[in-house]
């Protein structure tokens, strides 16, 4: 066989194969990328996983798997088969044999609060010679939620030592009208419809029912993220914000370990709710903390409305009277003028004053 008889049927062997993989290279191949837990906390770790499957009877001799993710989810091992570009671009590279899977994981290190989302990733293969690549997008739809770092509550500055502990006592002082545990003589102020009729007649004084002691108050944290009263542009002190986002995860832990109702509200806004301020009612319960933790950590720090809106909408709300826990960067007329309106109200209203570190430091 002549030397030209065999560059020609290499060059048609190159060029049939090149069709093969143009053809089916990418068809029969499926892509999953997973992480371990839903939601973690930050400053912990979590298992990212990646599934390669391919489905038919042709081997992929090179494939490529491109997604940008997070610079705060940082991968605390790399691979030799792994390559980070600007901590940002993810890249997997892969060989596959016919009807084969491969299951990869890398530990991640999540370093900020937040939501991650990883929407599609960027496949490209090519064929045994190298002669052209294949590129298509693929949909992953994977989730992680970051939940804010839980700060003691010694780190946090209320405004009194003692206001979570007197929030935990007051919560079995409160009357309930529901549960009676008795009667009494009437007392000057007690309500007409607490009168017991019976017991009156048979005593011969006016008698009314002993109302039992109950938990009953509840917690409504409030954090503004406006930085100051005339404020119009971006929020330019990031970290001062995601400082009251972690007050607010542990206060709501604290409070519900000891068994009080915690909502929580905001002029911030959610992921996916773009402009609609936050607002979560009070509620009890194991359930209650896992839903406020998952908002908490899917918050945009962009303002939905002033806080002076936000606090007027919490005047008309016709709510009982919880014990509303203000975190702030400031205080100013109009927001002092509100929080006497909501005291009016019945209001118990405690501010815990959201300060750069500098200044915490100094004033230690």
């Amino acid at each position: 066989m002549s030397l030209s008889w065999l560059i020609f049927i290499i060059i048609v062997i190159i060029a049939f194969q090149a069709w093969v993989y143009k053809k089916w290279g990418l068809s029969g191949l499926s892509y999953t990328r997973s992480f371990s837990m839903p939601a973690v906390f930050e400053g912990e770790e979590v298992e990212m996983i990646e599934r390669i499957q391919n489905r038919k009877l042709l081997p992929i001799p090179w494939l490529r798997i491109e997604v940008k993710m997070s610079p705060y989810l940082k991968f605390t091992q790399q691979q030799t088969d792994m390559s980070i570009k600007y901590d940002e671009f993810h890249k997997s590279f892969f060989s596959l044999m016919p009807f084969t899977g491969i299951t990869r994981r890398h530990r991640i290190l999540c370093r900020k609060r937040g939501c991650y989302r990883l929407i599609t990733a960027a496949m490209t293969c090519g064929d045994a010679f190298g002669s052209q690549e294949l590129y298509q997008d693929f949909h992953v739809n994977s989730e992680l939620l970051v939940y804010p770092k839980l700060l003691p509550l010694t780190n946090i500055p209320f405004p009194s030592h003692s206001w979570m502990g007197d929030v935990t006592v007051r919560r079995w002082i409160m009357e309930d009208p529901f549960i009676i545990s008795g009667v009494r003589e009437y007392q000057y102020g007690d309500p007409l419809n607490r009168i017991n009729w019976k017991a009156s007649v048979r005593t011969g004084e006016v008698q009314v029912f002993q109302l039992d002691r109950t938990a009953d108050p509840r917690i409504m944290i409030l954090l503004n993220i406006d930085l100051n009263e005339s404020m119009w542009d971006a929020i330019t002190d990031l970290e001062l914000i995601e400082r009251g986002i972690s007050y607010s995860a542990a206060i709501a832990q604290y409070a519900i370990e000891n068994g009080i109702p915690v909502g929580f509200g905001s002029n911030a806004y959610e992921m996916d709710n773009e402009k609609q301020p936050i607002y979560v009612e009070p509620q009890p319960g194991q359930g209650q903390l896992t839903y406020l933790l998952e908002v908490l950590a899917r918050i945009i720090i962009a303002r939905s409305c002033t806080f002076f809106t936000f606090l007027e909408d919490e005047l008309e709300r016709d709510s009982n009277p919880m014990d509303i826990l203000l975190l702030t960067p400031f205080v100013g007329e109009r927001m002092d003028e509100q929080i006497y309106k909501l005291r009016a109200k019945g209001h118990s209203v405690d501010i815990i004053m959201l300060e750069p570190e500098a200044k915490i430091e100094m004033a230690v």
